[in-house]
């Protein structure tokens, strides 16, 4: 997880609605950014949450934030139910015992109105961070934006674990009925664990704890362990087979691996659905959470027309894996995308460009489900 995001999506629990089955990769009308150069749009209607319901997929969604839920064009197409048609909301621990959930229950309060689903997605004691996502729901244990409370708390093994324990079963508890992620990045890029509070305190106990308890809260609550750069097979790919193996040899509760996918294009890895079919083997669900594709800037009709063959590829991939639940795409506008501020001289890396057109992407993301 790279930002703080909510996610909308469309979800099957809900059903169909008409969708137009006609579906194109060729170039569509145009936009001219500042520069004054032509770029090509997307050209498909189909609808992105139709398609994937159509193909057998449980949802398609896209990141928020609370900040952004007062541009009201953007809130418009978010609440689109043919593109999207669920988010996640947000809540953290500033302080040991005191649990905030004002922003995610805002967010939840916006899909009650439209009719939409809610899944959470909550991050372990992230002080001031607004609404947080992905598809695999609330996310109690990350190594990242920790208050210091528990970074610099000297708790010992007993304690931490308690803390853990009662921080994720009060999460899931709150939003019960959901789909969770709650796990989120616990590889370093060679495959070794990460060393943060956690890990130099617990050991790898910290990964049952955290999944006991919030099965404890909500034993019908499906159960993610998220990740970047497990995109393709190789070292942290495989030590993420070998914790869900050993996960379900103990008999601890797992359900699903989150694949993040920040990607660049015409870098998207060969061997995507292969290492989606080698997760898909563990028994467990798989999902798409944090979908992007970045280039270079600025744009072209080249790299616009490449984005969208990496993204039907991607969503090829998990189109063509049944284990593969759904796709979450972190955020579906360049306008609020986290790329730029952490990539310098990146972006423009979602389905819709800054001014909510839809880009070449879109038509690719249709076809990966289509094709």
């Amino acid at each position: 997880m790279f930002a703080s995001k909510s996610f909308f999506y469309r979800d099957a629990k809900y059903g169909t609605q008409p969708f137009l089955t006609q579906t194109t990769n060729t170039v569509g009308p145009t936009t001219t950014p500042a520069g004054g150069t032509a770029l090509p749009t997307g050209t498909s209607n189909a609808g992105l949450a139709n398609v994937a319901v159509a193909a057998g997929k449980k949802y398609f969604g896209s990141a928020t934030d609370n900040p952004e839920l007062t541009d009201t064009a953007y809130v418009a197409q978010l609440s689109n139910t043919n593109d999207f048609i669920q988010l996640t909301p947000d809540a953290t621990e500033p302080s040991r015992g005191t649990f905030t959930f004002t922003n995610g229950d805002t967010i939840v309060a916006l899909a009650q109105k439209n009719g939409q689903l809610v899944r959470g997605n909550y991050y372990l004691f992230v002080p001031k961070c607004p609404t947080f996502t992905l598809v695999a729901g609330h996310n109690c244990v990350w190594y990242n934006q920790l208050p210091s409370w528990v970074s610099s708390g000297g708790f010992d093994n007993a304690t931490l674990s308690s803390i853990v324990a009662n921080h994720c079963g009060t999460l899931v508890g709150h939003y019960k009925g959901q789909i969770l992620k709650i796990l989120e990045e616990p590889f370093n890029d060679d495959g070794t664990w990460r060393s943060d509070v956690f890990y130099n305190t617990m050991g790898e106990s910290f990964v049952p704890v955290a999944l006991q308890a919030a099965r404890a809260a909500d034993p019908n609550a499906k159960l993610y362990i998220n990740d970047y750069n497990i995109e393709g097979t190789g070292a942290k790919s495989t030590a993420m087979v070998s914790l869900v193996k050993s996960l379900k040899a103990a008999g601890v509760p797992i359900d699903g691996i989150g694949v993040q996918a920040h990607l660049i294009v015409g870098e998207v890895p060969t061997t995507l659905q292969a290492n989606l079919e080698q997760f898909a083997a563990l028994g467990v669900e798989v999902a798409i959470t944090e979908l992007d594709i970045r280039m270079t800037l600025p744009e072209t009709a080249a790299l616009r027309e490449q984005q969208q063959k990496d993204y039907q590829t991607v969503i090829g991939a998990c189109n063509a894996v049944s284990a593969c639940v759904g796709v979450t795409i972190w955020d579906y506008t360049d306008k609020y995308s986290w790329v730029p501020s952490t990539f310098s001289g990146q972006g423009a890396a979602c389905p819709w460009d800054a001014n909510l057109v839809k880009k070449p992407a879109y038509d690719g993301i249709v076809a990966g489900f289509t094709s």
